[in-house]
């Protein structure tokens, strides 16, 4: 009975430990978050916290600070295209290795994946010696086939994921009912792996928009993205300002989270 009692109490303390921690864990990981969605409607000249008081000043500075406009509808336009983009390269990609198991699918499905293993300073430095080796030079163009590049393995992992999970019974008796290859895509293939898709699609929207690594290397003084733009205004200036429009990041980002989980559900992105 005693050792019975023991047991419970270590179990209890057990808990008891791993709630603390995980508590601790979810307080520093969102604490920085408050605190710059907190300071960005400060009133005050310089970033302190605590506030002395609430203002929308900054966001209006926002809006009078040109380069912040300019670079965040950069980055909108860059993300949606690099999406785009990378959606009609890995789909094809995923549909053809799906149901294959041999040594040319492994190495194809490994190279697709690997931006997601590289850091990202090593492929845009990659990238700029050999797009400019090949007569691209710092240009939207270099950044738009950067960001694919990025891009690429998120549509590809979610969408072979979705692919791999569905039947394949379906596509056998779309054949055998004397569907075409092209109609058999349409009309099963693509319905059915429509959620891996549209989930890695806005994924990758979130990395680009987020991407500063890949980004710092193609840059123009008149085309850039916002996170270039960001740390090129912490070097000479340090006000709210940054944190409003790390808010409005932000916003961005937890609204494209929200569309994934009301549309299909984030449980589409860890299918395997």
């Amino acid at each position: 009975m005693r050792a019975g009692t023991l047991d419970k109490h270590a179990a209890r303390a057990g808990a008891a430990s791993l709630s603390c921690f995980t508590a601790l864990f979810f307080v520093a990981l969102i604490a920085p978050i408050v605190v710059v969605v907190l300071v960005s409607f400060s009133a005050d000249e310089s970033i302190a916290v605590p506030i002395s008081g609430f203002s929308l000043r900054w966001y209006h500075r926002l809006w009078e600070y040109r380069p912040f406009v300019d670079s965040l509808l950069t980055s909108l336009y860059l993300a949606l295209s690099a999406s785009f983009i990378a959606i009609l390269v890995a789909v094809p990609a995923a549909i053809g290795v799906g149901r294959s198991s041999g040594r040319m699918a492994t190495a194809l499905t490994t190279f697709l994946l690997a931006p997601i293993a590289i850091p990202a300073l090593v492929i845009g430095l990659s990238l700029l010696y050999f797009l400019s080796n090949i007569g691209i030079g710092v240009s939207f163009t270099a950044l738009l086939i950067a960001h694919t590049v990025v891009s690429v393995p998120y549509v590809m992992r979610t969408t072979l994921a979705t692919y791999r999970n569905t039947q394949a019974s379906y596509l056998e008796a779309a054949a055998v009912l004397g569907a075409s290859q092209w109609q058999t895509f349409c009309h099963v293939t693509l319905p059915l792996i429509a959620p891996g898709i549209f989930a890695g699609g806005l994924f990758s929207i979130l990395v680009s928009l987020d991407n500063l690594g890949v980004s710092y290397f193609f840059g123009t003084a008149n085309v850039t993205t916002l996170p270039v733009v960001m740390l090129s205004y912490l070097q000479n200036q340090f006000d709210p300002a940054i944190a409003a429009i790390s808010t409005v990041q932000m916003g961005i980002t937890v609204l494209l989270l929200l569309i994934v989980e009301k549309t299909y559900g984030l449980r589409a992105l860890t299918t395997q």
